[in-house]
């Protein structure tokens, strides 16, 4: 599974630890993430990530 990275703050989402505090399970791929979900470091949209 592939990281991606926020153009905005650099934060990186790395599906094999998820993003427990949103609610994302590990081993979630960035694909597969609800399409609110947004940066937890800075609240941009997915779109604003780019693979890693």
């Amino acid at each position: 599974m592939e990281k991606w990275v926020c153009t905005v703050c650099g934060y990186e989402y790395d599906p094999e630890v998820g993003d427990p505090d949103s609610g994302i399970a590990p081993g979630t791929p960035f694909e597969d993430l609800p399409d609110d979900w947004v940066c937890p470091d800075c609240g941009v949209s997915k779109d604003m990530f780019e693979k890693a």
